[in-house]
């Protein structure tokens, strides 16, 4: 590269944004993912080996997916190509794919495909990658923050191992700014900030777990920040609201306010209370919650509270989480909206969900009774010979219910249903 090439490229990563020039250089400076690279971890285990299997990361947006790859590629030295699925399609990754056969082929360099929200790709899409990954022309790292058991193609996630990255906690994000404070090279180091621990761990909690979201709001309210007669530049946790812009719908989802809601919105539903429903439910998604959660309370709340009353609630739920699921927000929020009312007016039911607890006591209390000897499967002759399913009234040949015992010796007799 040129004199003028090489200052070109300085100046681009000196004005990019805070985020991006704070990406973790080395395994260790990745926050929050000890369960998979921490020592004698068999992800760590593979890079220290350069043995680099195609992979699938699953986990929760500002996580450290992309950040990962990076990394990965820079320690194993392969070439990186980064590619997302949402503004590029098969034909580019068909580019791509053939560039890493002929580097493979004249330089012996691996490539690492990287792609970025795969689930955007379709199943016949996804389809395409398989031979490429098969014969080693590519090492295919996919990011995704859905469920690859549903939005990936069995085929391709067969060929890959799926690796579940954790949403940061407050004091990863306490950790990261931190560091973009005191780094001189990349991060504001070279800037004299006034900000107390309070609004750090303010911005941390308000993060949701999302780096990205933590950079990105500690670099507009630096910029934006006045200096004091000292010549410091003093950041609060107003100043920090205001970047996050949600002052008038200020939300923590791992804190307090979180469950605060969450029961609001239960005991409404279960008072019978649609109008307050809506009003909860309303009050968590327009904070930023995550559709797909309530969409599983409301699961939850169908069988817990309105059971067997009104089995139809739980059908009315599901569909709500599949809607919430298509859809996303804000399209979903009238799904789920629909879910709340009927499981507010919905006569109620607590029987299933105590007799289940019911259930939970007698197997911690019993944990390892057998199946008594007439149900169970007698497939072989062996088991024939050992009484295996000896004595057992087959049901349908009797016309009616038949007396049997279905219950183990020492829980014979139990009742587990009130009704």
């Amino acid at each position: 590269m040129d004199l003028f090439g090489e200052k070109t490229k300085k100046t681009a990563e000196k004005n990019a944004p805070l985020a991006d020039r704070m990406r973790p250089r080395t395994l260790e400076e990745i926050a929050g993912q000890d369960e998979i690279i921490g020592p004698d971890k068999i992800l760590r285990l593979a890079i220290e080996k350069d043995e680099i299997p195609s992979m699938i990361f699953w986990g929760p947006p500002g996580c450290g997916k992309t950040s990962l790859a990076r990394v990965i590629a820079n320690l194993t030295k392969s070439v990186f190509v980064n590619f997302s699925a949402a503004a590029a399609g098969v034909k580019e990754a068909r580019e791509i794919i053939s560039a890493a056969g002929e580097r493979q082929k004249i330089r012996a360099i691996r490539t690492i495909l990287f792609i970025d929200e795969i689930h955007r790709f379709n199943k016949a899409q996804q389809d395409a990658f398989l031979p490429f990954v098969e014969n080693g022309t590519i090492v295919l790292i996919g990011a995704t923050t859905e469920n690859p058991s549903f939005e990936v193609n069995s085929a391709l996630l067969s060929r890959c191992r799926v690796f579940v990255l954790k949403a940061l906690g407050p004091e990863d994000i306490e950790l990261l700014i931190k560091r973009a404070l005191s780094d001189k090279e990349r991060g504001l180091g070279n800037l004299r900030i006034d900000i107390g621990e309070d609004a750090i761990k303010f911005l941390a909690n308000m993060s949701d777990g999302d780096a990205r979201v933590a950079f990105n709001a500690l670099e507009l309210t630096v910029k934006s920040a006045s200096s004091d007669k000292d010549g410091a530049l003093r950041v609060s946790g107003e100043a920090i609201k205001q970047s996050l812009q949600k002052s008038h719908l200020l939300y923590d989802r791992a804190g307090e306010e979180h469950y605060n809601l969450i029961s609001a919105l239960h005991k409404s539903m279960r008072g019978g209370s649609a109008d307050a429903a809506l009003y909860w439910l309303g009050r968590m998604l327009e904070s930023g919650e995550d559709p797909l959660y309530v969409a599983r309370r409301l699961i939850r709340f169908a069988s817990e509270d309105v059971g067997l009353a009104d089995p139809n609630a739980l059908v009315q739920a599901v569909s709500a989480y599949e809607a919430a699921h298509f859809n996303g927000m804000p399209e979903c929020g009238v799904n789920l909206a629909q879910a709340a009312v009927y499981l507010a007016r919905a006569p109620k039911s607590t029987g299933v969900y105590k007799a289940y607890g019911r259930v939970k006591d007698d197997i911690k209390n019993f944990p390892n009774e057998g199946v008594p000897l007439h149900l169970r499967n007698a497939p072989t002759k062996l088991m024939k010979d050992l009484g295996y399913a000896k004595g057992y009234k087959y049901n349908p040949d009797y016309g009616s219910r038949v007396e049997q015992d279905y219950l183990p010796e020492k829980l014979k007799n139990r009742k587990y249903l009130d009704a």
